[in-house]
């Protein structure tokens, strides 16, 4: 009798164990994020990607009961911060939200610190938004056939800021300069914030930069734009002709706003932070607040965003290729 007891003592206690494992493996996937997490912005304050960053990271902060900290980590066209993201721990504390350079880079470069199929877990792609071509108001040009004409009429006289070599916008200002017979030079910087200041204060007189940052310059007076790159005109800038109806086909380009997490992250971190940026996107001041900066929501799931990794490294590859870019 006292033997049977027993049994069914230890048969009992070993049950609840087995259920208390179970039961704390799911109770633990709740506890993340159990300290703040760092997001990487592998560019200076005020670009496109460091805002749109800012905007998800503060109410990431909030869905997540724990501080979400913006660290921006400007330098080689992004390669600095992809880096350090890149050899990070997997455990879900860093996040890195890049523009197009993650996938331009490889092709750019003739070394990364990262590879852009192996280092990263795809998150999501937030938002897209195209380039603008913009000028200092003292330049005698207010489109883009008559800035071709003035830059052919003086050789050499005028450059194009751009947010930094291999990034979208620089490209663009490449493609145009290649397809305009253009005599000019593109002056990268280490983000659209030093590039959009740059030509504000008539270092630089030209710009090409995505346009999130450009918006409340170009609506104040301080840039004047000639043309988005997008197929069609953008919400935003209305006014504003896209490259095709200034007369220059081929020349769409878009910058993308996405998220990443090391290698290795556990599925269940993926998935949680996948979720919380989904619907933070879909919230109408968020959504307001993204587009009137001149962004497309896209808030496509880990899976489309690693299709469109593969599908856009491709297509930048053969456009640097193309223009006989190479940085060592």
């Amino acid at each position: 009798m006292e033997r049977t007891m027993m049994r069914k003592l230890f048969g009992f206690v070993g049950v609840v164990c087995a259920l208390t494992i179970v039961g704390g493996g799911n109770a633990a996937e709740p506890q993340y994020p159990a300290r703040p997490i760092r997001l990487i912005v592998p560019f200076a304050p005020g670009g496109p990607t460091d805002v749109i960053a800012r905007v998800v990271a503060q109410r990431l902060s909030e869905s997540l009961a724990q501080q979400v900290v913006v660290d921006n980590r400007a330098g080689a066209g992004g390669n600095i911060g992809m880096g350090i993201a890149a050899n990070s721990s997997p455990d879900g504390y860093t996040i890195l939200v890049v523009s197009s350079s993650f996938v331009v880079n490889p092709s750019l470069y003739s070394k990364i610190p990262y590879d852009p199929y192996k280092s990263f877990a795809p998150v999501t792609n937030m938002a897209a938004s195209p380039n603008v071509f913009v000028a200092h108001p003292s330049v005698p040009a207010k489109s883009i056939p008559e800035l071709i004409k003035l830059v052919q009429a003086n050789p050499k006289k005028y450059n194009f800021a751009t947010p930094g070599i291999g990034t979208t916008p620089d490209l663009s200002a490449v493609l145009l300069k290649l397809t305009a017979k253009l005599d000019v030079a593109t002056i990268p910087y280490g983000g659209a914030g030093p590039a959009v200041a740059a030509v504000i204060g008539n270092q630089v007189p030209l710009g090409c930069m995505a346009m999130p940052p450009t918006i409340p310059h170009i609506q104040g007076g301080r840039l004047r734009a000639l043309a988005v790159t997008s197929a069609k005109r953008s919400p935003a800038l209305p006014e504003v002709p896209t490259m095709a109806e200034a007369g220059l086909t081929g020349q769409e380009a878009d910058t993308l706003q996405a998220v990443l997490v090391p290698a290795g992250v556990p599925k269940a971190v993926v998935q949680r932070l996948h979720g919380e940026i989904i619907k933070i996107l879909s919230r109408p001041e968020v959504k307001e607040r993204i587009v009137g900066l001149g962004f497309d929501i896209i808030a496509s799931s880990p899976s489309e965003f690693a299709a469109q990794i593969k599908t856009e490294v491709e297509k930048w590859a053969k456009v640097v290729k193309g223009a006989g870019i190479k940085v060592e």
